[in-house]
This record gives C-alpha cells, sequence and structure tokens, in this order.
C-alpha cells in the first residue's frame, strides 16, 4: 500500500481549550528547578513575580484540566490523512520551540486555546517525524505564543523512501563557535524527586514515575521529562543574560537529544552569535549533563535582551 504523506501537511486539528492558574504557574517554575531565593518565579507577592516564558509548552498534554489525568487518554493521537497508524507507544519527543507573541497572563480564565496544525511530514530509514504548530489564542483570538513540536514515531514505516516537506519552521541554531570558549555557563543540579514535580504540570506519563517501565523501555528506570530539562535550560540562561528578567526572552528552542535522570546535573553552555529582533541577542546554546557526560539539549537558539550589566 502507498501512502501520500504529503496529504497530512497543513492538516488542522481541532481547537484545543487551555487553561492555567497562579498555582500552576508557580508549580512548573518548582518543576524546572527554582529555588528558595527565586521568589519572582514562586511568590505572589514579590513585587516581580510572573509567568516563565516558557510555560505554555505544558497546555498541550495538560489542556484545561485541573487534575491528575489519564496519559494513554490524553495522548492518543487522531489518525492523519495520508499517513500510516502510528504507535503512540513508540514516540519521542524530538525538538521543542515556542516564540512569545505578548506577555502571558498570571492565570487565564476560561476561553483560551491551542489552534493546532501538522506543518511537517519526514519519512527516513529510522522512522516518521511529524513536525506541529500550536498558537496560543485568548478568547478574542488575540495570539500570545507560538509553538513548534516535532514528535520521531520511532520504527514507523510508509513507504520505505525518504521524504520530507515542511510548510513552516521555527528559528534554526547557528553551530556552536569552535573558536571562543563560551559566554555564559550556568549549572544546576535536579532532584531524585524532580520528574515528581514536574509531572503535576500535566504530562502523567509513567515513565517518568515507574521505573519498571523504564527499566522495560531500556531507560535502566524513570527519566526526567524533557521539557524540564528544557525549563532548566531557559531559566538558567535568563538569570545569567538577563538578570531573571523574564520578559527578556522572546524565543526558546532545542533538540532533544538523551536522557536526563532525576538527579543528574545539568550545564548549559551559551554562546552569543549575533544580533536578535527588537533589541535581543541571539544565543546559540547546548546542556550536558554531567552526570552521563552526554549532551542532552543540542540545537538550542534563543533570543534574550541582555541585562545592561549581564556577567559571566
Amino acid at each position: 500500500m502507498s501512502y501520500d504523506l504529503g496529504k497530512a501537511v497543513g492538516y488542522k486539528a481541532k481547537d484545543q481549550p487551555v487553561s492555567w492558574t497562579r498555582k500552576d504557574i508557580i508549580t512548573y517554575a518548582i518543576g524546572v528547578g527554582a529555588k528558595h531565593d527565586e521568589l519572582s518565579l514562586v511568590y505572589v507577592l514579590n513585587k516581580s513575580w510572573g509567568p516563565l516564558p516558557t510555560y505554555p509548552v505544558v497546555l498541550g498534554l495538560k489542556g484545561d484540566d485541573q487534575d491528575v489525568t489519564l496519559f494513554a487518554a490524553k495522548s492518543s493521537a487522531q489518525p492523519l490523512p495520508g499517513l500510516p497508524k502510528l504507535n503512540p507507544n513508540r514516540v519521542v519527543h524530538a525538538t521543542q520551540s515556542i516564540e512569545i507573541l505578548k506577555d502571558l497572563p498570571v492565570a487565564s480564565g476560561s476561553g483560551w486555546k491551542l489552534s493546532r496544525r501538522v506543518v511537517g511530514v519526514h519519512e527516513n530509514k529510522s522512522g516518521i517525524i511529524i513536525d506541529n504548530e500550536a498558537i496560543l489564542l485568548d478568547p478574542h483570538d488575540v495570539p500570545y505564543a507560538k509553538l513548534y513540536s516535532s514528535a520521531f514515531y520511532l520504527g514507523s514505516k510508509a513507504n520505505g523512501d525518504k521524504f520530507s516537506k515542511a510548510i513552516a519552521a521555527p528559528p534554526q541554531a547557528k553551530p556552536v563557535p569552535k573558536d571562543r570558549k563560551p559566554d555564559w555557563v550556568v549549572r544546576d543540579k535536579t532532584t531524585p524527586e524532580q520528574a515528581l514535580i514536574y509531572r503535576l504540570s500535566g504530562d502523567y506519563n509513567p515513565l517518568h514515575i515507574d521505573p519498571e517501565l523504564g527499566k522495560a523501555m531500556g531507560f535502566g528506570g524513570v527519566i526526567l521529562h524533557g521539557l524540564s530539562s528544557y525549563g532548566f535550560a531557559a531559566r538558567g540562561l535568563i538569570q545569567a543574560i538577563a538578570n531573571g528578567n523574564s520578559r527578556a526572552l522572546t524565543v526558546f528552542g532545542a533538540r532533544f537529544t538523551s536522557p536526563v535522570k532525576p538527579g543528574d546535573e545539568l550545564e548549559t553552555s551559551a554562546w552569543e552569535v549575533g544580533p536578535g529582533p527588537n533589541g535581543t541577542s541571539e544565543i546559540t546554546f547546548i546542556t550536558k549533563n554531567l552526570t552521563s557526560g552526554k549532551v542532552a539539549l543540542g540545537n538550542g537558539v534563543a533570543f534574550i535582551k541582555k541585562a545592561e550589566k549581564s556577567k559571566l
């Protein structure tokens, strides 16, 4: 049977209702490593308190639920036109990017949604990759964030030929400069309980809490959510480059390249590689897992407005 993979590109899914509260904003911040002295992220009475700009990445799984949900029910995707049936148990999060268009309110109220479409399909010898775009809209259809993510369905086959078609994509990272040391280096240590906290933001995949499942899937036990490591890197660069000003970050994207286990230590190295839009600097970064020695986040790109006196 032959599949017309290009049919899926441009397919628009049903809008997804989403919502969040002040408590959700704080829970997310702690899930990506916020410490006791980062009061602008965890204390509502702090004059600078507000959401980390990467918060919307959780909404695709959280939706508008305010309670624990069953991951299997949340992750069961609708069949896409032109594609074979894809196995939801053999999918990994490959990339994630967010562009912040407007400052996020600290609580949503009702009427917010994600407008979603497929913007790319790729087949290679390892499987099928689906690129998705989601735009966060308020009740008046004003866009607040644009998110891109890629899902890699390991071992899936359609026609067995190399295929690639895309109609939209996020900003791509420039190469890491080989001739100089990073401009910023940020180290942070996850805790053994990190995944237990992060999952409260809406990703209840049992892989992140059940050691037996982690062993069965070849990870040797529980692994941390990739989006938690992603949030660690974003939070760290906001602290280092913008002196903790969350509004300074307008774009943040990365590729997930190897797993992190709760308790592992992370090191993010960042290089300024040019000017970005609207007074920002363009940053290339990688996040290394110091415990395993492997790169956890690669192809990192960020647009951040530097603090006037940023320190290494």
